[in-house]
């Protein structure tokens, strides 16, 4: 089985107006894994995960579970990157 890194990027707008010139990509890491696997016995360990990889393809469900440690997605810490461009270069 193949393991891919999840990275979104979207692309919009810089501002609502259609005469502007630049646009905004906005790209979505996720890192490590911040579950508390010892909640059940009232203490705190994460696995040390480094990073979430898909477990298959985008578009199933298990595109939402990692690879490496079998937890969901929202488990990971989202790192939010932002990009500015001019069109006009």
């Amino acid at each position: 089985m193949r393991k891919r890194q999840v990275v979104v990027r979207r692309e919009e707008p810089s501002s609502r107006r259609s005469s502007s010139s630049s646009f905004t990509v906005r790209s979505v890491r996720y890192g490590e894994c911040q579950k508390n696997h010892a909640a059940d016995v009232g203490g705190y360990a994460v696995d040390g995960c480094r990073e979430f990889m898909a477990s298959g393809e985008e578009g199933t469900d298990a595109a939402l579970t990692c690879a490496a440690c079998g937890c969901h997605r929202n488990f990971h810490r989202r790192e939010l990157e932002t990009e500015m461009y001019d069109r006009s270069d």
